[in-house]
């Protein structure tokens, strides 16, 4: 069915820090609305608060239809233990849910309770509106067209990353929702994975509110951008696509940035000379009393007028000042700036893969004969599952291989994201989490450093669990900076990173001297950062390109 979701006035905060207020969204059939902002700014939240997952702390959330289905996507989707890919898709796509209640209302009807029949129509309805009727037979046909070649009653819990990410894709693929809440969706994708995500939202009638920090995928499918802008406590709304709606926020800043100039140096120039005019009054009343003996009243008569007409242009001066419409300075954005530390320079060869041949299961990597040298600034690339994963494990000593060898050269000090990533997913805070890597720095070192990352006292005394994935990816990146590399391994270094965060990184790494091997299927990313080499990952086996 056709759907709007209306919020009027919504606010939300994280303890007593206030993430956005006043903020106003109508989301009509066909609008794909691109929500951006730092990671922290309140993003996930505002998903799950029109999901109804949780309640707003201020303002109405309304349906038209009442009855319109609403489907929230998380970025990093559970995997429960024990559940099957047939029972993650139902879950997914609602119709789990569905089921339950109309197998409920089934049995309320067999028992003939009141108002069985209405609740019996309205259960029916919902679970055919998505799509519960014909979900197992498009089941096996999208699973198959996304290339997930497991069967529907494979463990979730059972399947590889690109596996899973496969499995996301397809649970998107199957959904019918009549309003689709998207939180990073992007992420794992590969590029095959993106062409279809970018060609099903261009395709949808649903209304579409969508995370995302690709910022192609962003220019190529959204219809307008609300932006939360944490700095400056303020909910902005821009017309237009990705492109037009970076355009416009910079003429926006620009133009606040000089009206607050403008009515700072007036403000200025009003004070300074309220101050000089003071000072005259002042001087004018001290030599009336000097003076004060001299017997000629005309002198007198003059010296008081002067004084008094001062007085008046005083005033006259300081209501100038008042009647100001003033104008509050923008508040200076928050900046990362990242640097990579240099570990000293490894031995000329880094790493080497000798007729390497690594088994997982049913999938074969190699053999691989590969040489990374030192300096070398290497992209690799492949669709999900083709075994960029095994052969970084193997290049880096991670797993051994059922044939030939791999090696690490001498003086290779590895720097990994994705590793690193998982370091703080743990119930100490991130403050014991962080310096136990970095044991040299003493606790308010680790403050400082984590702070230059955008992680604060609020952050830091958290338990390292509780951080969301964008916040993790920082603290990631800061122990990059905390301790030298000279190998520098980044596998998806762009996902649930921030946009800003994503340019300064891009920035580091022009600046990083080592060995780079840099996987990513983030599109500018690899247009952005200078590579030597490229290196193609497809059924196993690795070319160089």
């Amino acid at each position: 069915m056709s759907a709007t979701l209306l919020a009027r006035d919504l606010a939300a905060g994280h303890g007593d820090r206030v993430l956005f207020s006043g903020l106003d969204l109508v989301v009509a059939p066909g609008d794909v609305v691109g929500l951006v902002g730092a990671n922290g700014a309140g993003k996930s939240t505002l998903l799950r608060t029109l999901a109804g997952l949780v309640p707003p702390e201020q303002g109405t959330i309304r349906l038209n239809p009442p009855s319109a289905t609403v489907g929230h996507l998380p970025q990093e989707p559970e995997r429960r233990q024990g559940e099957t890919v047939r029972q993650f898709l139902a879950r997914r796509t609602g119709v789990a849910e569905a089921q339950h209640a109309l197998d409920e209302a089934t049995e309320a009807l067999t028992e003939g309770r009141p108002g069985a029949d209405d609740a019996y129509a309205t259960a029916l309805d919902r679970w055919l509106a998505l799509g519960g009727a014909d979900l197992e037979d498009r089941a096996a046909d999208v699973v198959a067209d996304v290339g997930l070649d497991v069967g529907l009653d494979q463990a979730m819990t059972a399947l590889s990353g690109g596996q899973a990410a496969r499995a996301g894709m397809a649970s998107l693929l199957l959904s019918r929702y009549d309003i689709f809440l998207l939180d990073e969706p992007t992420n794992d994708l590969d590029l095959d994975g993106l062409d279809r995500l970018e060609k099903f939202v261009a395709g949808l009638r649903a209304g579409t509110v969508l995370v995302s920090h690709d910022r192609e995928f962003l220019a190529r499918t959204v219809t307008r951008v609300v932006e939360l802008d944490f700095a400056q406590q303020q909910v902005n709304s821009y017309g237009g696509g990705y492109e037009s709606y970076l355009e416009e926020r910079a003429i926006a800043r620009r133009h606040a940035r000089e009206e607050y100039e403008e009515y700072a140096d007036t403000r200025a120039a009003l004070e300074a000379r309220a101050r000089t005019q003071r000072n005259w009054m002042d001087k004018g009343v001290r030599n009336a009393r000097r003076k004060s003996s001299d017997g000629d009243k005309m002198a007198k008569k003059f010296r008081a007028d002067a004084t008094e007409k001062q007085a008046s242009k005083v005033k006259q001066t300081e209501r100038m000042i008042e009647r100001l419409d003033a104008v509050e300075e923008p508040r200076k954005e928050w900046e990362l700036r990242m640097e990579i530390a240099a570990a000293p320079r490894s031995g000329a060869v880094v790493a080497t893969a000798r007729a390497a041949v690594v088994r997982r299961g049913g999938f074969t990597l190699g053999p691989v004969d590969l040489q990374l040298d030192w300096a070398d600034r290497v992209a690799i690339t492949g669709a999900n599952g083709a075994g960029k994963s095994t052969l970084l494990a193997a290049l880096l000593g991670r797993i051994e291989p059922d044939e030939g060898q791999c090696a690490l050269g001498s003086g290779v000090v590895v720097g990994e994201v994705d590793q690193a990533r998982k370091l703080f997913f743990g119930e100490e805070t991130l403050l014991d989490a962080f310096a136990a890597e970095v044991p040299d720095l003493v606790p308010a070192d680790v403050r400082t450093l984590l702070a230059k990352f955008g992680l604060k006292a609020a952050h830091v005394l958290r338990p390292a669990t509780s951080l969301s994935p964008g916040e993790r990816t920082r603290a990631a990146l800061a122990l990059l900076q905390a301790r030298g590399v000279n190998l520098l391994v980044l596998d998806e270094p762009t996902n649930h990173l921030d946009l800003p965060a994503i340019e300064q990184l891009e920035s580091a790494l022009a600046s990083y001297s080592g060995t780079l091997l840099l996987v990513t299927h983030d599109r500018r990313m690899l247009d952005a950062v200078e590579v030597t080499r490229r290196l193609e990952v497809a059924e196993g086996r690795v070319t160089e390109r």
